[in-house]
């Protein structure tokens, strides 16, 4: 763990010394990437490391979530927001009986239609559905279910600040019998707070609640970004911890760290 926390905190202090993009520019793109459905291309690679995993608590996982974001223009009111998650894991100490595994994981898939302009009140919305993908090369690390649901976010943004809500729920519904079914809802409040420099501070929660098994799974994120220009590509750096103020009976549990690199393509 102390190896992986000094990595992190070396690239990341390297990363945002970098020289900034312009400052205007670079805040707005900073502000559109705290929109989840904003129009903008854009390419997360989201690395994660949790701990305190499995029957016994002694399991760690890494987690690296590709994330690429893709708005389609429908017409002249309307755009379609492709959003993908699809995990890279590596993990272990977590299966009984199993030293580790390494692959895929299952794939998010959701897709928001969402207005071009904000309503009267400022409201930004996006709406649509959201599919559950079993894309998993190893049994231990995905569920082995195909599953769909709804999905919807909202958000207003006053100034430097966004304020919003991102929801889904997914149930499964085809997939082996002898795998637990998905009955599942997915909460992320969050709050941004951009600078005019392009720095980015956020607080959310990435709560998931588990209606077969009656649990809530509540990691606390606190996260601090820099958006800055590497020759021509712009990219934002975001690092901090997550806190796990509730979790499942073989989730992850205690401190948490997120470090992500997003590749920016404004056009």
């Amino acid at each position: 763990m102390r190896l992986i926390q000094t990595r992190i905190a070396l690239a990341t202090g390297f990363l945002l010394a970098l020289p900034a993009a312009h400052a205007n520019d670079a805040a707005a793109l900073a502000k559109e990437l705290s929109n989840p459905v904003a129009a903008l291309i854009s390419v997360p690679l989201q690395s994660n490391w949790e701990q305190n995993i499995g029957p016994d608590d002694r399991g760690s996982r890494y987690t690296l979530n590709l994330q690429p974001v893709i708005p389609i223009s429908i017409g002249e009111d309307w755009n379609l927001i492709s959003r993908t998650i699809l995990p890279v894991v590596d993990q272990w100490g977590i299966v009984p009986g199993a030293d580790s595994q390494f692959g895929l994981s299952d794939t998010v898939q959701s897709l928001f239609f969402s207005p071009k302009a904000p309503t009267a009140s400022g409201l930004i919305w996006g709406a649509g559905p959201v599919f559950l993908l079993p894309t998993a090369t190893d049994e231990p690390l995905g569920s082995e279910k195909w599953g769909a649901g709804p999905t919807a976010v909202g958000l207003v943004q006053k100034g430097p600040w966004t304020l919003g809500l991102l929801a889904n729920h997914i149930w499964s519904f085809a997939g082996p019998r002898d795998r637990a079914d998905i009955n599942a809802t997915f909460i992320q409040p969050f709050v941004t707070y951009t600078t005019p420099t392009a720095w980015t501070f956020t607080l959310q929660t990435e709560s998931t609640y588990d209606w077969e098994g009656e649990q809530w799974n509540v990691p606390i994120a606190v996260q601090v970004a820099k958006l800055t220009k590497i020759g021509g590509q712009l990219v934002q750096f975001q690092a901090g911890p997550r806190y796990y103020a509730a979790s499942t009976d073989t989730g992850p549990a205690g401190w948490a760290l997120r470090f992500n690199v997003v590749l920016l393509f404004p056009q």
